[in-house]
């Protein structure tokens, strides 16, 4: 059965178009807008193509590194594996895949590739996908106490309206590449966490702890309360836009983290809502490197997300990229003193260099 189709769009409210910084609310979240206003109604329909779903209930999880990690993380209720037929002698994570679907006693089919294209309304599924259960936020509340004496450097991301299922899933991909702790989505109005959203996130979907709050104003003030610090996200205001906020705005790059912070991420279209943005404490914003034209003074939101996430965590101290900095920055000419260590990227299924990235069109 088809879904709906989702709304969503590329481009977000990131950027700035003047020199000096400003304390604003955005016109678009005064008013309270439709998230996405016109931008969305703008879009291409074939942009994004319906979930694909199974007859009972179930949907279609594609994708190599997606399915792998969906079957290690063992959240989904697995009814089969539907595997490319002519593919002989699989190696690496397909053999991987094929042997823990086996141990697991999960029936395994062989489809022509054509079936399979049919099937996945012509995704990229590089010849992989499981029926499954649908993956679904958690309620925040079993988010369990986190006290801010606990750990100074914690740091959640609570994305406010998110809508296109491939920013999402950028953003959760580069959430978890970084470290970002638990990552808070709103109950309405947000992209559902769907397979489309697991390949964009290259799998990180299926193994990170998502969490959903249907009133997140509410949801931000008790952690100030608690002693978190709430740092919400907007783009750098031209001089045409006349300060209206109290709530002080910094570059990103000079913004300092130490104690316990929640980074807030708007709606692609109209950014933070007025009562969320009221809600937080500080604005970080993204200064750009050249005066732009009109058109281009704005970055995706996903790319944002990105950014700003990088300059909070490499803030982190003890992290696993810390030794590698240093073995970076050392002289070639001399011993190497680094320790091993693990890299960044906690699962192998999401290390750059994954089987899934480099049969991407497989």
């Amino acid at each position: 059965m088809a879904m709906a189709l989702l709304w969503a769009v590329g481009v977000s409210s990131w950027g700035c178009s003047g020199r000096h910084l400003a304390r604003h609310f955005s016109r678009a979240a005064g008013r309270e807008e439709r998230p996405g206003g016109e931008e969305l109604r703008r879009l291409l329909l074939d942009d994004l193509a319906p979930t694909p779903r199974s007859e009972r209930g179930l949907e279609l999880l594609f994708g190599l590194s997606p399915c792998l990690l969906a079957l290690r993380a063992a959240r989904r209720r697995v009814a089969r594996l539907l595997l490319q037929a002519g593919r002989s002698g699989l190696q690496g994570e397909r053999a991987e895949l094929l042997r823990v679907a086996e141990a697991r006693d999960i029936p395994v089919l062989r489809l022509r590739r054509q079936k399979l294209d049919a099937l996945l309304r012509s995704q990229v599924h590089q010849g992989v996908c499981m029926e499954v259960s649908p993956l679904k936020p958690r309620p925040w509340t079993e988010v369990g106490e986190a006290r801010p004496g606990d750990d100074p450097q914690q740091l959640w991301l609570v994305l406010e309206r998110l809508q296109d299922p491939r920013n999402l899933g950028s953003v959760l991909r580069s959430a978890h590449f970084l470290g970002v702790d638990k990552v808070i989505t709103t109950g309405r109005n947000s992209c559902p966490l769907t397979p489309v959203v697991s390949k964009a996130s290259a799998g990180a979907m299926e193994v990170m702890d998502v969490f959903s709050t249907d009133d997140l104003a509410g949801f931000l003030q008790a952690k100030s309360r608690q002693g978190w610090l709430v740092a919400g996200t907007v783009s750098c205001p031209g001089p045409e836009i006349s300060p209206s906020s109290d709530i002080p705005i910094t570059s990103c790059l000079e913004f300092l983290w130490d104690r316990p912070t929640l980074l807030v991420l708007g709606n692609e279209g109209s950014g933070l809502s007025l009562a969320v943005q009221a809600s937080c404490q500080l604005l970080l914003t993204i200064l750009p490197g050249r005066q732009l034209p009109p058109g281009l003074e704005s970055l995706n939101v996903s790319v944002a997300a990105g950014i700003l996430l990088h300059s909070i965590c490499s803030q982190r101290k003890g992290s696993p990229g810390e030794g590698k900095r240093e073995h970076l920055l050392q002289d070639p000419r001399e011993p190497s003193t680094a320790s091993e260590g693990p890299g960044l990227a906690q699962h192998p299924g999401l290390s750059s260099g994954s089987e899934q990235e480099r049969q991407n069109g497989s």
